[in-house]
Formats: C-alpha cells, structure tokens, sequence
C-alpha cells in the first residue's frame, strides 16, 4: 500500500453483549491497532441505536487514549448541528490537553439520527443549516482567534486540533475545499457521489493555516481471512445485521428473512451501500484496496469491518497489516 490505512471503530455491540463489552473491545482492537502500525482511529457519533456505543464521542476517546501510548484518535465524526461549537472546542481542547499531538475533530452535518431523537436531544431540525457558520465558529475556539469577542474556550484556545469534514456528498466537499480542510468521504456506506466530490474538492481547494495541499480520506469496508469462502461468508453475514439494522428496529431477522429483504428493492439499497468492500483472502484485499485508492484519489484509507466478534475483527486487522502495512519492527 502507497497509503497510510486508519481504522473506523463503529463500537460495534455485538450480539448478547452490553455496552460495557462495546468499550472493552474497542480498547483491544487500539491497543492491537497500534501495535500493527494503523495510523487513527475514529469513532462516529450515533444515537438511539442499541447496536452502536459511540455515542458520547469524546468520552470515548478520552477512555482510548488513557490506555494506549501513540496513535492518533478522534470523532469521524461529531455530528456538529447536535452540539453548540463552543461544548466541542472545550471538550476536544480537554482530549488534547490530556494527550498532545493525538487527537483528530471530524466534523459531521447529519444529526446521525432520526427526527425524534434529534427532539430529545434538544436540536432544531433546522441547526444543520449553520453547519458552515458553526465550523468556522468552532475553528476559531480551537486556534485562539474567536470569532465570539470576549468568548474563549478553555482547554481549547491554541491547541489547534486539526478539524476534519466528513461528507457523502457534494456539500461536504464544496465546504471542506473551501476552508482549506482536509476531507473525509463516507463512501464505506453512501458510495454513489465518491468521485464527484473528490474531484470537486481536489479542483477549488483552497489553502489554509491547517493544511497547504488537498487531502483525501476515503472510507471503504474490508473483510479479510486466511480463505477468500471464509470471508465471503463473514461479509454476507455482516450485511444481514444491516438489514436488521435498517429495517429490523425491535426485531431481529432470521437469516432467510434477512436473505429475502436483500432481494428486494429496499435491500438492494443496502447492497449498494456496500458497493466499495474489499472482501478475501489478505492479498485480495491488499489488490482491491490498491485499486480503490486510485479510483477514490485518495491519500489515505479508513477501513471499517463490521463483523460478528471482536475475534474476527482484529483476524481482519491483523490480515490486512500483515498484507498491506511496512514491516513492523
């Protein structure tokens, strides 16, 4: 691989565990991470999902980086129309007061929820609209020139953390290219507008304080064992969870039912959504993910593997670097 590989954590539950198990397994799979070499890890922001505990974002973090000693962490993102910009400079200032150097802020403009959640947790469906506006508000924190005269965040003001946009669309790539941002394309699950946005970004960006060049971060899922069948399976098996997921609510599917929504119009959705996975045996996905960075123009991969155990996540992970990452000294 030509490119530094990152991890997306979705804080998976896996089935008859508790969120508790959650938290314990993401701490394995960072520690194991760092000792493969991955470059980040992030941890997207969900709420009123029983299957997800990524929902306290910076919290998290907070919990990972207290127990490993160098790779980088951060939100991939926050969901900022959730949250005033000011909470977010203090709370990410705090992270990296505590851990210098280690810690990312992507920066989301979907709720990541639904409009009744999005009520409780005491959001305007409107606030997304403010998204630009809030940004720049909350850049303006974290570098120590407010935009709010007589407003400061503190921990927050000069520590600089550097803000990711993180988009499946063409809004993100407009907004990230004109800030002089560094961009993060959703493509492990909204796939269709990926290389529009690329181009988009790559082509108005403009520099800034943050970052001199354009810089592309692509999201892509990969399931990787000893044998391409093995794999195979674990992949069909991780999209009838999404099935579950997306249609199942307070029920669960058998694997017949899940295999029938899949044929229908509604899960050829899902299907789509999973357009861009490497799926095989390690040197199958090392040569899928060669290509994908050059179909997506990326300049850095984050991978995101959603199987049933921690045990096959990490196997996934491990294959992968043993595949894909320089030799580890």
């Amino acid at each position: 691989m030509t490119v530094p590989l990152s991890i997306l954590d979705l804080a998976i539950i896996d089935e008859g565990e508790t969120a508790r198990d959650s938290f314990a397994s993401s701490l394995a799979l960072a520690q194991e991470a760092e000792k493969l070499g991955y470059t980040r890890i992030w941890y997207a922001e969900h709420h009123n999902m029983p299957t997800i505990a990524s929902s306290a974002t910076s919290v998290l973090i907070g919990y990972i980086a207290a127990h490993t000693q160098n790779i980088r962490l951060g939100a991939g993102g926050v969901m900022l129309p959730n949250h005033a910009p000011l909470t977010i400079a203090e709370q990410f200032g705090t992270l990296e007061t505590l851990f210098p150097g280690r810690i990312d802020l992507g920066l989301g403009r979907a709720p990541g929820t639904d409009q009744k959640t999005l009520h409780a947790l005491r959001r305007d469906h409107m606030s997304s609209d403010s998204f630009p506006q809030d940004v720049q508000e909350l850049q303006g924190y974290l570098s120590g020139n407010t935009l709010i005269p007589g407003i400061n965040a503190t921990p927050g003001a000069g520590t600089n953390v550097p803000l990711y946009i993180l988009g499946s669309s063409l809004f993100g790539a407009k907004l990230a290219a004109a800030l002089g941002l560094p961009y993060s394309f959703a493509s492990h699950f909204a796939p269709q507008a990926l290389q529009d946005a690329v181009t988009i970004y790559r082509r108005d960006f403009k520099p800034s304080a943050q970052l001199a060049e354009p810089y592309v971060i692509a999201g892509v899922n990969v399931v990787a064992a000893e044998t391409t069948e093995e794999a195979q399976q674990m992949f069909a098996d991780s999209q009838r969870r999404r099935v579950t997921q997306l249609f199942g609510r307070d029920r669960t599917f058998t694997d017949e039912e899940a295999d029938a929504i899949l044929q229908s119009p509604g899960g050829q959705q899902v299907k789509q959504m999973g357009r861009y996975s490497a799926v095989g045996n390690p040197e199958e996905v090392r040569d899928y993910l060669d290509w994908f960075t050059g179909h997506a123009q990326a300049d850095e991969l984050i991978v995101a593997t959603q199987t049933a155990t921690l045990e096959s996540r990490l196997r996934s992970f491990q294959l992968l670097a043993d595949a894909a990452l320089p030799v580890r000294a």
